[in-house]
């Protein structure tokens, strides 16, 4: 690996280093214009050619100039059932991450065709939790007794593969505004549980996320966090000994997302200092003592309502993806409106959408050829449904 003077290692993505960050990756300044004005025109004229074969969904955290162009709007689940609720639309185009078109094939009819702008569109979260390394933790759980008590929840932000692994042994996916009703739901399972798991004290492997896990069950369930342990995949026995794991009732998979990782404590002491009197508003997939520190805690769609309804004159620092922050702080001239962060760094999957791939695709589907099609195979389609079926049933 080649070092600098400093004695850092010179990564891909840039040769500074943050200390405070769980990426390690500095990544500050605006996000360049679009390469080409006429692209705006030519992106209109697609659309207008596709007509009602077309529906384009934009997620929340997409830039302006691709936002400009969705049908709709929202998280990643609801626009996966808006594109199901559309039967008529021959091409779901998804501008989003991989996952979310993955949801979006497993509920939208044969007939639809999801298209991702970038395949290389994915999401950090989503792939730290393998197939391969949830089967093998699962396996670690067998060998001490523990599968048959525990119930696999898995945040929306995970792959078709991982969907399936937990309608498969029983679990269920949630969004970050259900997570506590999933995991209710898990903890009062049956004396046989589900799929005939045996009697005894529920546990919850949470997937990929552990800090919306752990604040989930803490701050919302009263679960303590010495019942949480966090099971690393890359460790033998997830770095875990037995009597952790029999101990534990929340098993959190060592993941994060890399936007909301970054925020810390001194993001919000130093906000609070800048500006008397705001609200500190985040998201709950930030980290534990971030998220007890703020003043409001919420999923993306709470975070939007919070500012719709906050009172003019008021002041709001936001803790999650800067592209949605500075959309509201346009939105929301009469309140000051600010990212929580000094540092600014969108996420890079999610703005690997840009105009010219969503151009791209939109003429391409004009001229018959349907490229980047998302499909998820049959089998995992299969329970990947079933375990958001539970979720769609939960009390």
């Amino acid at each position: 690996m080649t070092t600098l003077d400093t004695g850092l290692p010179l990564f891909v993505l840039g040769q500074g280093t943050d200390p405070h960050s769980e990426r390690g990756v500095d990544c500050p300044g605006e996000l360049p214009a679009a390469s080409d004005p006429e692209l705006v025109a030519r992106a209109e004229k697609a659309k207008a050619a596709l007509g009602d074969r077309l529906f384009v969904l934009g997620h929340h955290y997409q830039r302006d100039e691709v936002i400009q162009f969705a049908d709709v709007t929202g998280d990643s689940f609801k626009l996966a059932r808006e594109a199901a609720a559309r039967p008529s639309a021959e091409y779901i185009v998804f501008c989003g991450v991989h996952f979310m078109a993955e949801s979006a094939d497993i509920l939208t009819a044969d007939s639809q065709q999801v298209v991702l702008p970038d395949l290389a569109a994915g999401c950090s979260m989503a792939d730290m939790a393998t197939f391969d390394q949830v089967e093998e933790a699962w396996d670690v759980l067998a060998d001490l007794g523990l599968a048959d008590v525990t119930v696999p929840i898995t945040y929306m932000n995970s792959s078709a593969d991982i969907k399936a692994f937990c309608g498969r042994n029983g679990g269920a996916v949630c969004t970050s505004s259900n997570a506590r009703r999933a995991l209710t739901w898990a903890f009062d399972q049956g004396p046989e549980g589900p799929q005939g798991k045996a009697e005894g004290e529920r546990k919850v492997l949470f997937l990929p996320d552990q800090h919306l896990g752990r604040n989930t069950a803490v701050l919302e369930m009263g679960i303590s966090l010495d019942e949480c342990v966090v099971y690393n995949p890359h460790r033998p026995n997830g770095g875990l000994t037995d009597q952790q794991l029999r101990d534990a009732k929340m098993i959190l998979w060592r993941g994060h997302c890399s936007v909301h990782g970054r925020f810390s404590e001194s993001c919000v002491d130093e906000v609070r200092e800048r500006i008397p009197g705001v609200n500190v508003l985040v998201h709950p997939e930030c980290r534990h003592e971030v998220v007890t520190k703020a003043d409001h805690v919420g999923s993306t769609e709470y975070i939007i309502k919070m500012l719709d309804e906050a009172p003019a004159g008021s002041a709001w620092a936001v803790g999650t993806e800067l592209n949605l922050v500075k959309r509201l702080a346009a939105q929301h001239p009469d309140k000051t409106v600010t990212f929580l962060d000094r540092t600014v760094c969108y996420c890079s999957t999610m703005n690997r959408i840009d105009l010219p791939h969503l151009v791209w695709a939109l003429e391409s589907l004009v001229e018959g050829q349907v490229v980047n099609q998302i499909t998820v195979d049959p089998d995992t389609a299969h329970w990947a449904r079933v375990a958001l079926d539970r979720m769609l049933a939960l009390p």
